[in-house]
């Protein structure tokens, strides 16, 4: 299915020349509540290894440099068969970029459409993952959406037909809080944003819903108050600028879409109010459902922000996936729109891809994060090599200079097919990706197939920056600045793993090299190899990593 027509065209044009294409520098379908909270009953899966004899399996992909390593795995890092994993969101600690959480929507069985919120920890930068399991296991969750304040508390968003739930973690997503209530029915498509700014308005939380007005926390999440007159985000997303504004983006079935900002969020002292909304035009058509994800959205519509440290003024960035070819040749695009006084004006709409056209050249689960520094990052699945719908891989490009050039794309995953694994009746992938990045790369969440089913990866694009001392983690090693004792390429000071023995597992044998050189807390400040026994890297080795240890032991075969 392509996009749908809401322009006429002229038919002599081969481009729209509204639009213009990048230069290089080297109706979404609503669901019933019976589709989208189906009764099938709950079905636990076996949980069952890949490798049952025994043995290491450490579930990752490759793409040249690039490396996707699963998320929804064993306690050996295997994948789990018979179940799905989909709509990935990711959650970084910016006080130690080491520890990060992602959610998703968890199917414990492929042949069921019941899941649940599904999460993972890591604490060592992303280089081995522990799946717990559900935040309330056998209790339906679903849309999870995750963020971080400034810091470093995650918080999980998630909805059912009864409720939309915040949870809150203190200590990277180890131990939970009982949920809080932030709506008390079903809400569709929310999504969330947290003030990271030193201004007034720090660590607010801001969450925007299908049929809602935007809701605001002025108290880290405990509560939340609605904004009368806000704008609902199916299909969009919200974000706040370095000087605490508030954008959310409206996701509706045509083009245009809509952009609305509230200056005056940030002031717990007063009541906030968002402007008259912003109708950009991106393209002749908008995304909807079709061939690659089924009922399935085909993207979000996007909208980020830089710091205001980075230039002297606010500068907003939309991203969205729209039909610029009147001869409707080419199903959908990459779309970036940039406004550079916090929104008053907007530029013309820039093509992010760089393909030709083609009937098959799908560009879709569009997503963008901004760094910390002002550098843009993109990532998109795109059908341009098998020029069959089903059949995608992972592209990424950037921008260093607000969105006016762009890198050459290049694809940072193998070639899957969006169309296996699906769980039950709910016939898609989810219906986004989620991505942060921080100053030397990207870190992203995604959901593919590489398994023959629905599985969550982690994809760092960019060097590994474990330590975030802003050097190269193979710097850091070959310099001596880092230890490597186990040689496994990750710095010591940011294993997650009692892995002495360096077989990638956390066994009996390192158990007994842990009991041997237990510190105590408060004791002289550990070093050398020892660094892999302190879990929770707070200099000794005590009994809270012994409980971390606990978390990743596996029992040898």
């Amino acid at each position: 299915m392509f996009c749908i027509f809401t322009i006429l065209a002229i038919a002599q044009f081969p481009t729209n020349p509204n639009v213009l294409h990048a230069q290089s520098i080297a109706s979404p379908y609503r669901r019933s509540y019976t589709e989208e909270f189906p009764t099938a009953p709950w079905v636990p899966s076996r949980r069952a290894a890949e490798n049952p004899a025994g043995g290491t399996c450490r579930s990752e992909v490759v793409r040249g440099p690039y490396r996707s390593i699963q998320v929804n795995v064993d306690g050996r890092g295997c994948n789990i068969l018979g179940d799905a994993a989909n709509e990935p969101s990711i959650a970084i600690d910016p006080t130690d970029l080491r520890k990060i959480v992602i959610g998703w929507r968890q199917f414990d069985s492929v042949v069921s459409d019941f899941r649940q919120a599904g999460y993972a920890i890591s604490q060592d930068a992303g280089h081995t993952w522990v799946f717990p399991g559900s935040l309330t296991p056998g209790v339906f969750g679903s849309d999870p959406v995750l963020a971080t304040n400034a810091d470093g508390t995650v918080y999980y968003l998630s909805i059912n037909i009864d409720e939309m739930r915040l949870f809150r973690s203190f200590d990277g997503g180890v131990t939970w809080e009982d949920p809080i209530q932030v709506i008390d029915t079903f809400a569709d498509k929310p999504w969330m944003a947290i003030d990271r700014t030193n201004g007034i308005g720090r660590n607010n939380v801001y969450i925007c819903s299908s049929g809602f007005y935007p809701r605001r926390s002025v108290d880290e999440g405990v509560t939340f108050a609605s904004i009368p007159g806000g704008p609902s985000c199916w299909g969009g997303t919200i974000c706040v600028d370095g000087d605490g504004g508030v954008y959310v983006a409206e996701g509706p079935t045509t083009i245009p879409i809509g952009i609305a900002k509230s200056s005056n969020a940030a002031d717990p002292n007063l009541s906030p109010t968002f402007a008259q909304t912003k109708w950009l035009e991106v393209g002749l058509y908008s995304r909807d459902g079709g061939a690659p994800n089924g009922m399935g959205l085909l993207g979000q519509v996007w909208v980020a922000a830089n710091p205001t440290t980075v230039l002297s003024n606010v500068h907003v960035y939309v991203l969205t996936l729209a039909g610029v070819d009147p001869l409707f040749v080419d199903p959908c695009d990459l779309v970036f729109v940039a406004s550079a006084d916090g929104g008053v004006t907007w530029g013309r709409p820039i093509v992010v891809n760089d393909d030709p056209l083609s009937q098959n050249g799908w560009q879709w689960f569009d997503t963008m994060s901004v760094a910390p520094n002002g550098r843009i990052d993109v990532i998109w699945n795109d059908t341009r090599n098998s020029q069959q719908p089903n059949l995608s891989e992972v592209y990424y490009s950037y921008s260093n200079d607000g969105g006016v050039t762009w890198s050459p794309n290049v694809p940072v995953s193998p070639m899957f097919d969006s169309r296996v694994g699906i769980p039950g009746m709910n016939d898609k992938l989810g219906d986004y990706y989620h991505m942060v990045s921080d100053n030397l790369g990207a870190n992203l969440a995604y959901a593919a197939t590489f398994n023959g089913e629905q599985d969550v990866y982690f994809l760092r694009i960019g060097p590994w920056d474990c330590n975030g001392n802003g050097i190269d983690d193979a710097v850091d090693i070959a310099g001596g600045t880092s230890l490597d004792c186990n040689a496994n390429e990750v710095p010591d000071e940011c294993e997650y793993r009692a892995d002495l023995a360096s077989d990638g597992l956390t066994t009996l044998t390192d158990h007994a090299a842990f009991a041997s050189t237990m510190t105590g807390p408060g004791q002289a400040a550990i070093s050398g190899c020892d660094a892999l026994l302190d879990i929770d890297h707070d200099g000794d080795i005590d009994l809270a990593d012994f409980y971390g240890l606990q978390r990743v032991f596996v029992r040898e075969p």
